[in-house]
């Protein structure tokens, strides 16, 4: 059974940071891109960011680019997405998702397991 549990989100002041950690189990972690997506209230759902199984290359949508780093722990089967420099905009239910395929694909369609999310409050 596919398992991605999420962990880290909580309340950050504008300009402050957060990193969120994603640990899978019940896959061949180091087999997969994975990813990260969220959903603000009213909002679409947004794919944030992903990264290739070996770890050797990531992608980032334009609104977290140099703010947000993603990085994988193919040891301890774990994925992280450190937040820098937050805004209130950022403010959303993060997801950890992983690929079907070993590309970090910003397609929404292109991820076959979703973890429940963790939420990620930016205010002051």
């Amino acid at each position: 059974q596919v398992q991605l549990v999420e962990s880290g989100g909580g309340l950050a002041q504008p300009g402050g940071s957060l990193r969120l950690t994603c640990v899978a189990s019940g896959i061949t972690f180091s087999s997969y891109a994975m990813g990260w997506a969220r959903q603000a209230p009213g909002k679409v759902f947004e794919w944030v960011s992903g990264i290739y199984p070996d770890g050797s290359d990531t992608a980032y949508a334009d609104s977290v680019k140099g703010r947000f780093t993603i990085s994988r722990d193919n040891t301890n089967n774990t994925v992280y997405l450190q937040m820098n420099s937050l805004k209130p905009e950022d403010t959303a239910l993060y997801y950890c998702a992983k690929s079907w395929l070993q590309l970090p694909s910003p397609l929404i369609e292109e991820y076959d397991y979703w973890g429940r999310g963790t939420q990620v409050t930016v205010s002051s």
